[in-house]
């Protein structure tokens, strides 16, 4: 086991590996922009690092400075939680140069899975089902329209190497398909520093479903369940819930060996994340492979007993899987709420502030991933997400009620919180009855307004 780990992060996914740590026994460096000076990770690090400026470029995404501070601190491994550089492959490169291990998969499988069009005739070779669309980017305008019309319409133009939402535009006819390309093309440039982009069927109002595998560098690998991601707003996940209301047993045991595959076509290890569309025929196909862990990953924690991030450590230890599959079990139901500092009646606007006054439920199956307390000042350079509320009931009607009670006890005062905004969501009947798409938060915000 590795004696010291820093962790390349801030906020709750920084406190959650720091605590894996304690766990494992393993000491933990922090790092910190100066924005993030009185940030809980920063204080409750065994050290902490100042690696910049509040700027995520001068800071969180500057590769050189957080090797040079592991370095320094003669740390043996990073770990990079989720966003930032969790997904680059150069930096996991240059860990690799600088004798540090990357906590994650390696460089060379987050090359040929970021690239989305890559990765999808990766899994089309694999005999993974894919979406119907382009094979690889989109060269010309011309092939675009060719494909388009194949397809048929409406189709997503993407970004290759898009993420979080970012880089993808609907198109519904023929004249707005190159206007649409060039706006996804400008995006992705201007976020991921790439334009090419590919073109796929919009399916109508598909499910979001995951797969969660885990994998050790012995070859083993295997799949957790699934989650359903369905509840988006402009493709960011909002709630979360484990295991899918609409996944037989059939359906999760096709999807996870078809996950299985695609890891193993990669020669993939370390958490990872498949992640798919089901058609209101429950075909299911491929979108994209998030090499990390993800935001939502503590609904499967709870409902398998199995910890993800724990698991992440002792795999880049070259260690084995401490489960099989058939060890695999998944016990009740788990939702996850994520908290943000915003308000979602002046259009989801970030709330930046101070907390005045916090109060967190607890109890039987109640599980806070949070980063916030009580005086803690939240800057406008960073993410909005402060919290994320989990609840694990003994079925999913359950975990409803008692996720309904929660967020009625959850209180923030000093800044503006979304948290009414869940409330208000999982009480709609679509939720109640697990008859939920992609498409439901888009319907219900233009009905809300």
């Amino acid at each position: 086991m590795f004696k010291k780990v820093l962790i390349a992060n801030r906020g709750e996914i920084a406190v959650r590996i720091i605590r894996a740590c304690r766990e494992l026994g393993v000491r933990c460096v922090a790092v910190y922009s100066t924005a993030d000076k009185n940030a809980l990770h920063a204080q409750i690090a065994d050290e902490a690092v100042c690696i910049g400026p509040p700027a995520t470029k001068d800071s969180y995404l500057n590769m050189n400075a957080v090797i040079q501070a592991a370095v320094n601190v003669g740390a043996e491994a990073i770990h990079p939680g989720f966003g930032f550089l969790s997904e680059n492959a150069e930096f996991a490169r240059l860990c690799e140069k600088s004798g540090i291990v990357f906590i994650g998969p390696s460089y060379k499988s987050i090359e040929m899975l970021g690239d989305k069009a890559a990765a999808k005739e990766t899994m089309a070779a694999a005999g993974v089902p894919v979406i119907p669309g382009s094979k690889g980017a989109v060269k010309s305008i011309d092939e675009a329209k060719k494909i388009a019309e194949k397809c048929g319409y409406p189709v997503l133009v993407k970004a290759s190497a898009g993420g979080g939402g970012r880089g993808i535009r609907r198109v519904d006819s023929p004249d707005e398909l190159e206007s649409q390309i060039i706006a996804a093309q400008q995006e992705a440039l201007s976020f991921f520093g790439d334009d090419t982009v590919y073109i796929e069927k919009f399916l109508v109002n598909p499910h979001h479903v995951e797969i969660q595998i885990m994998a050790d560098k012995m070859g083993n690998t295997i799949y957790l369940g699934e989650r359903d991601c369905s509840m988006q707003r402009r493709n960011q996940k909002i709630l979360e819930e484990c295991p899918s209301p609409v996944v037989s047993s059939e359906l999760r045991e096709k999807m996870g060996k078809a996950a299985v595959t695609a890891a193993k076509e990669c020669g993939y290890y370390n958490a990872g994340t498949i992640e798919f569309l089901v058609d209101e025929e429950r075909n299911f196909y491929f979108m994209e492979m998030n090499t990390r862990i993800q935001v939502e990953h503590p609904i499967t924690e709870e409902v398998t007993g199995f910890d993800l991030v724990k698991a992440q450590i002792e795999v880049a230890c070259d260690m084995p899987l401490r489960m099989k599959q058939k060890d695999i079990r998944l016990t009740g139901h788990a939702i996850e709420c994520r908290i943000n500092a915003e308000n979602p009646d002046m259009d989801f606007r970030p709330s930046p502030g101070t907390i005045n006054a916090l109060y967190v439920p607890g109890g039987p199956g109640i599980r806070i991933d949070s980063a916030v307390y009580q005086g803690y000042t939240i800057t406008p350079y960073y993410d909005s997400m402060i919290s994320k509320l989990i609840v694990h009931g003994a079925d999913r009607d359950e975990a409803i009620r008692k996720m309904r009670w929660a967020l009625s006890e959850f209180i923030v005062d000093g800044v503006d919180t979304n948290i009414d905004f869940q409330l208000e969501i999982i009480k709609q009947p679509e939720f109640m009855g697990g008859n939920y798409d992609n498409g439901f938060l888009t319907r219900y915000m233009k009905k809300r307004k």
